[in-house]
C-alpha cells in the first residue's frame, strides 16, 4: 500500500535517541555520528520497490559527503516480510547493494514510532548544532515519486548543501511516498 510520510517531529526537534544493531554486527546510536555536520536517517527496507529505487541515491550521498552520515533504518516486520530480516540486510550490504554509513535493524519498531515514520523511504535530515542533531528537513529525497520515474530535482541534496554551507534549510517539506511500514500485529 502506498503511503505518504507525516512525522511527529517539527523543525528544530532533536533526533530521537536509538540504539540499534547494524548489518555489520555493531550497535549504533546517533552519538556514533557526532563527528558529522549532518545525519540523514532514512527509514527504508529491502523489499519495497519505492525504497529500492533510492538505494543508488543514498549510496551516492554516503560516498559523496564526508561530513554527512547516511543511516538506513529498517523497521519492517521481518516475520511477515522475510526479505527485510537482518540476515537479508547483511546480504545487501555484503553484495554492495547498500553502501550507507550504517544500515540498522529496528526490530521492536520503537524507533520508527518515535520518529513518526510512515513509509519506506522516509528521510529525516538533522544538523549538528550545540552538541546535538536537530531536524532541519523531513520530506522527499527527490521528485521521482514512483519507482520507475527519473528524478529531475534532488530535495535532499539541496537540503544537505544548505546545511554544509551553514545556510537555513528553507525547503518546503513535501511528503515522501513509498510502501507503508509493515507494523507487527501487536502494534
Amino acid at each position: 500500500m502506498v503511503q505518504e510520510s507525516d512525522s511527529e517531529l517539527d523543525a528544530g526537534d532533536p533526533a530521537p535517541d536509538f540504539e540499534l544493531e547494524g548489518a555489520d554486527g555493531d550497535t549504533y546510536s546517533p552519538e556514533d555520528f557526532a563527528d558529522s555536520e549532518a545525519l540523514l536517517v532514512v527509514f527504508t527496507c529491502n523489499h519495497c520497490p519505492y525504497a529500492a529505487a533510492k538505494f543508488d541515491l543514498l549510496n551516492e550521498l554516503a560516498d559523496e559527503y564526508d561530513a554527512v552520515s547516511v543511516v538506513g533504518i529498517n523497521p519492517n516486520d521481518a516475520a511477515e516480510y522475510p526479505e527485510d530480516s537482518l540476515e537479508k540486510m547483511r546480504e545487501y550490504v555484503a553484495d554492495g547493494t547498500i553502501q550507507y554509513d550504517a544500515y540498522l535493524r529496528d526490530e521492536s519498531q520503537t524507533v520508527a514510532r518515535e520518529y513518526g515514520a510512515a513509509c519506506t523511504p522516509d528521510p529525516f535530515l538533522f544538523e549538528r548544532a550545540d552538541g546535538e542533531f536537530r531536524l532541519v528537513y523531513h520530506g522527499r529525497l527527490d521528485d521521482a515519486l514512483n519507482p520507475e520515474d527519473e528524478p529531475t530535482r534532488f530535495h535532499v541534496r539541496e537540503a544537505i548543501e544548505r546545511v554544509l554551507a551553514d545556510e537555513d534549510v528553507d525547503l518546503e517539506w513535501q511528503p515522501s511516498q513509498g510502501c507503508s511500514i509493515k507494523w507487527a500485529d501487536d502494534r
